[in-house]
Order: C-alpha cells, then sequence, then structure tokens
C-alpha cells in the first residue's frame, strides 16, 4: 500500500509543480496585460469625469459673481450656462468608451464649454470691481485649477489607451486577445476636436 502512495504522491507533486510553473510562465508572458490595462483606462476615464465635473459644478456660482458686476454682459453669460447644460446632458458612463462618435459628442461639448468660459474671462477685464472681488479671485483660481487637472486627467487617459490598444495589436497581447479576450474591443480616444486646435494659440500684450 505504502509502495502505490509514494507514485501518487510524486504525481501529485509533479503536477502541483508543473500548475505553478505554468501560471508563472503564463504571468511572466503577460496573459493579465490585456484586462488591467483596460481597468487603467476605465480608472483614468473616472478621472476626467471627476475633473470635468468638478468644472461644471463651479460654473453656477461664477455666473452669479460675474452676474453681480456685470449684469449687462448678459449673451456671455446665457451662452456660459447654455454651453454647462449642453456639456452635463451627455451620458458619461462607461459605454461612451466603446462609443467613438458619443465620444467626440461628449469632446465637442465639452470644448464649446472651454470656449464659453474663456470668453467670461475675458469679460471681467472690462470690470475692475469684479477682477478685485475675493468670491470672483477664489473661483477664478479654482476654475485654472481645474483646467489644469482636466488637462493632466487627458493626458493619463490618451496613454492609458494608446497603452492598452497597442498591446490588442503587438506580440503576445494579440495572441491573448484572440485566445482569452476577444470581447475586449480597442478603446476610442480622445482627438482634437476644435479647429486648429493642433496649433499652439496666439499670445498678444
Amino acid at each position: 500500500m505504502k509502495i502505490l502512495q509514494k507514485p501518487f504522491q510524486q504525481r501529485t507533486v509533479w503536477q502541483l509543480t508543473s500548475l505553478m510553473a505554468l501560471v508563472l510562465f503564463l504571468s511572466g508572458c503577460g496573459v493579465n496585460n490585456i484586462p488591467t490595462y483596460d481597468e487603467r483606462v476605465t480608472a483614468a476615464w473616472s478621472q476626467v469625469e471627476n475633473q470635468y465635473q468638478r468644472r461644471a459644478d463651479l460654473i453656477p456660482n461664477l455666473v452669479e459673481t460675474v452676474k453681480g458686476f456685470a449684469a449687462q454682459e448678459q449673451e456671455t453669460l446665457t451662452a456660459v450656462i447654455e454651453a454647462r447644460s449642453r456639456a452635463t446632458s451627455i451620458q458619461v458612463d462607461e459605454s461612451i468608451l466603446n462609443n467613438p462618435e458619443k465620444l467626440q459628442q461628449f469632446q465637442q461639448a465639452q470644448g464649446e464649454l472651454s470656449s464659453a468660459l474663456s470668453r467670461l474671462m475675458a469679460v471681467s477685464e472690462r470690470y475692475p470691481d469684479l477682477k478685485s472681488n475675493q468670491n470672483f479671485l477664489a473661483l477664478q483660481s479654482q476654475l485654472e485649477g481645474t483646467e489644469n487637472r482636466i488637462a493632466v486627467a487627458r493626458r493619463d487617459f490618451i496613454q492609458a489607451v494608446e497603452r492598452y490598444n497597442t498591446e490588442l495589436r503587438t506580440f503576445p497581447g494579440k495572441i491573448w486577445h484572440s485566445m482569452l479576450y476577444s470581447e475586449l474591443e480597442p478603446r476610442a480616444n480622445f482627438e482634437a476636436t476644435a479647429e486648429n486646435a493642433d496649433q499652439p494659440p496666439a499670445v498678444t500684450f
């Protein structure tokens, strides 16, 4: 009986060793890269959403503050309110990442809001009392910080999508994609949607 158990035990140890070696081999070959990079894309997108939402939350107070000093700038104020409404009306759950057309619509709406906010900031230059108002200065500072965070979040998202899409198209990720993750599709990425967006703005003094 003991003689029979020994080969059985040896076979079990060999099977476990082989299984562990296979797991280590697969890990080293990047079998988990695709789902890992996919999760990073989702996390990066959440940060983009978060920063855009932060900007949207600041706008009502900013508009009210400007209105108190420059009520006659109704056209500019209305443009900001309407642009904010369009930007926040687009559903931005995770499904947008698999819909390039919807992502482009989202980008365009956010770009229109950025343009409207730029015009609002330009208006403030004509009102010294507004420019020196502490509430306006605080909101302006928060908005500038948010715009910087949006830029960083977009950059991180672009890099995450690029890495994920590259993994799907290159060896050995292409093999793992066809064998194990065929349901995962390439992700859409941010593109320049504004006219001349690829050119630096002209700054004049």
